[in-house]
């Protein structure tokens, strides 16, 4: 980062002001549905009050049905992307998705390196439909190089359950996992419950001095296509607005429950959520 950038952001703090909105770089790939991937983290930030500037890690060729294509972009063309922001615009928050493979992981963690600005880390896996998203031997990366960047990690169970062995099938599972990942270096983390089985969906926030549980009623619909996605980047943009994480997480939390709540029921497979309710409540 240029030392004009990292003077601007430091000047003025991760709250944004009237005339400039809260910054929040998204490194990730891109869903053509525009359910999930950068298209859900752009809608989720701009309906939080941030803007949103991006790093393309992949192009998809995915739709409510499934992932039917994955190209992932030149090394050096993922760095331009976040290098021209950074020095520029600058970011109060970033956030990380779909990273794809070890040497992906590699440049982002040194990319996350230049910038004083916290990092949502997102560690995607497998698309709704099942379609891989990370390479296998890229696990350990994330587990070595990301966990320990993370001022959040949003892990659902299945990528708890890969980055640290334990099983996660109850709150006593996600609570167990969750302190693993603390112990590997993460400062937060919020262990995600949409995969665990029940009634109701418990979402657990643990950090060193304790944890919080988030809990709603699950909403019987398949239409939950971006919902880790909209999560993270919904909690990087309150942080980038200078919020307490308890705080931004609770606002990240109750945003995306509604528009799970509100999904239009697109397409023929896993739909989107509904990102822009809050538009159409004012």
């Amino acid at each position: 980062m240029s030392a004009s950038a990292a003077e601007d952001g430091s000047a003025r703090g991760a709250s944004g002001s009237a005339s400039r909105p809260a910054r929040v770089l998204i490194i990730a790939g891109s869903d053509s549905g525009g359910g999930a991937g950068l298209q859900a983290d752009l809608k989720a930030v701009t309906m939080l009050g941030g803007f949103a500037a991006t790093a393309v890690t992949a192009i998809t060729v995915q739709n409510t049905l499934g992932v039917h294509g994955v190209h992932p972009l030149p090394l050096d063309l993922i760095e331009a992307q976040a290098r021209a922001v950074l020095d520029d615009i600058g970011a109060d928050a970033i956030k990380t998705g779909m990273l794809g493979s070890v040497e992906v992981v590699e440049r982002v963690a040194a990319i996350l390196d230049t910038s004083a600005a916290p990092a949502v880390v997102d560690p995607v896996m497998v698309a709704k439909g099942g379609h891989p998203l990370l390479a296998e031997a890229a696990v350990a990366a994330v587990r070595d190089l990301m966990i320990p960047r993370a001022a959040l990690l949003t892990p659902n169970a299945p990528e708890a359950e890969a980055l640290t062995g334990l099983e996660v099938r109850d709150l006593d599972g996600q609570r167990k996992a969750g302190e693993a990942l603390l112990a590997l270096g993460a400062r937060a983390v919020l262990m995600k419950g949409g995969h665990v089985p029940g009634d109701t969906v418990l979402d657990l926030l643990l950090t060193p001095t304790g944890e919080t549980v988030l809990e709603g009623p699950r909403v019987e619909t398949r239409h939950t296509h971006g919902t880790g996605c909209t999560l993270a980047s919904a909690c990087a943009a309150g942080l980038a607005r200078g919020l307490p994480l308890e705080q931004a997480v609770a606002e990240a939390w109750a945003y995306v429950a509604e528009a799970i709540r509100r999904a239009p029921g697109l397409g023929g497979g896993h739909g989107p959520l509904d990102h822009g309710w809050p538009v159409r409540d004012r």
